[in-house]
């Protein structure tokens, strides 16, 4: 396929190496999955998967269904150009400026919970396995409490990176170590898919000049059938680790249903390969091998509540095709290019007039920076009414990073006020 080069600017340092003689990691998830959102799958319960590495985060099943074992986001709802805030008592936020522990930020997108097969299989990755992957971890929102871990695929020798859109979705901050040079990156969003849960990354240099000499992954051009044996390599558990899983193909063009987690709303996946590996949290993003060793797939999402792990995988030339239009910067449907433009508010979700009630703003965005402030209502934009958050939503999302709005609004007393706002770069969408 042909990838175009991209050279964001972020840094580059060493991480530390892995002992050579270290023990093989076990796929237990870890206890510390901080993002989830139950897919239902014919009556059993399945999660896409990706780590947490902050905070506390338990999925038990019951009757079928998902339930979170977390503080829920009640307060605030988040859009494109929004942030979403928790539900925290002691006064603390979401914002950056003041975050405390009892609020929950709860960027995020599918969510990542626990698969419940036996560990006793899994084996260390082998030098061969490593080679063409990267494990990454996302910093969720503005606090610097939450991060999320899965796994990509290096696509390019200078430094274009697959994974899910589930494993960066929400992040403001992008690490990638190479896994085998133990190198790592803070990687830059070139474009997402969402709807498809593919997503594209460019690592760079310190200085900001491009990556050179990564081994890149070989790409499968045969496709899976029934039966063919498959080997997943992923950060199962989100150690940072590489671990390997055997399986076989069990069904192709499968479908599963996805709860949003900020909308509760259904989504379908669809298009997959099912798998009988033993797909843990932390692989999501990561290569689904053929008999060959050759990429034929990105582990997705796996079943959990039962002994038996069903793993899901997009199959390769379905993500490549998405590659190949987001290197083109084809932003037509449900493709987008870069960052979605931010303006830095959190939207309470109880709104009691029209327009967008502001429950908050992250200090130090365009929002802020414009007077608005928590207990504000939104009432236009450019001179558009704005009703509904929904509204606010479509506003600010029909905008490019850099574009200037003019906010109209009315503030707690019932003043009104109005400014023009210059849009930024946002979490990942």
């Amino acid at each position: 396929m042909d990838v175009m080069d991209e050279t964001p600017t972020p840094d580059h340092r060493p991480a530390p190496s892995t002992p050579p003689d270290a023990p093989a990691p076990q796929r237990s998830a870890d206890p510390r999955a901080r993002r989830r959102t139950g897919l239902i799958v014919g009556g059993a319960t399945a999660l896409a998967l990706g780590v947490g590495a902050a905070g506390l985060g338990l999925t038990v099943v019951s009757g079928g269904i998902l339930q979170h074992l977390i503080a829920p986001s009640s307060q605030t709802t988040v859009e494109p150009g929004i942030y979403r805030g928790g539900n925290g008592t002691d006064g603390s936020g979401t914002d950056g400026s003041s975050g405390g522990s009892s609020r929950r930020d709860p960027f995020g997108g599918y969510g990542f919970g626990q698969g419940s097969g036996s560990s006793s299989s899994a084996t260390a990755a082998s030098a061969d396995q490593k080679k063409g992957v990267v494990t990454i971890v996302s910093e969720l929102g503005y606090s610097g409490q939450s991060e999320a871990a899965g796994t990509g695929i290096i696509l390019t020798s200078s430094g274009r990176i697959l994974t899910n859109n589930h494993v960066v979705e929400g992040s403001t901050k992008i690490s990638v170590t190479v896994e085998s040079t133990d190198q790592t990156y803070t990687a830059t969003v070139v474009g997402t898919d969402a709807t498809n849960d593919v997503a594209v990354l460019q690592l760079t240099n310190a200085d900001g000049s491009k990556v050179t000499g990564l081994t890149v992954a070989k790409i499968d051009d045969d496709g899976l059938q029934v039966g063919d044996a498959v080997t997943d390599v992923g950060n199962a558990g989100g150690t940072g680790d590489l671990v390997v899983a055997s399986g076989t193909v069990s069904a192709l063009q499968q479908t599963i249903q996805v709860a949003d987690e900020s909308t509760g709303a259904a989504k379908s996946l669809s298009g997959l390969v099912e798998l009988d590996a033993d797909i843990q949290s932390g692989d999501s993003g990561g290569p689904v091998l053929d008999a060959e060793g050759e990429v034929a797939g990105i582990a997705t999402a796996a079943s959990t509540g039962s002994r038996d792990v069903t793993g899901y995988a997009i199959p390769i030339d379905t993500a490549m095709a998405i590659v190949d239009r987001i290197a083109a910067g084809d932003e037509s449907g449900t493709i987008m290019i870069g960052l979605p433009p931010f303006l830095g508010v959190e939207l309470a979700t109880n709104q009691q007039a029209a327009g967008a009630t502001i429950a908050g703003v992250i200090e130090g965005m365009p929002a802020e920076q414009s007077g608005l402030a928590a207990g504000s209502v939104i009432t236009a934009v450019d001179g558009t009414a704005v009703g509904s958050t929904s509204d606010l939503q479509a506003a600010i999302a029909s905008h490019q990073v850099g574009d200037q709005v003019t906010i109209t609004w009315t503030d707690t007393s019932g003043a009104a006020h109005q400014a023009a706002v210059t849009l930024i770069a946002g979490p990942a969408a």
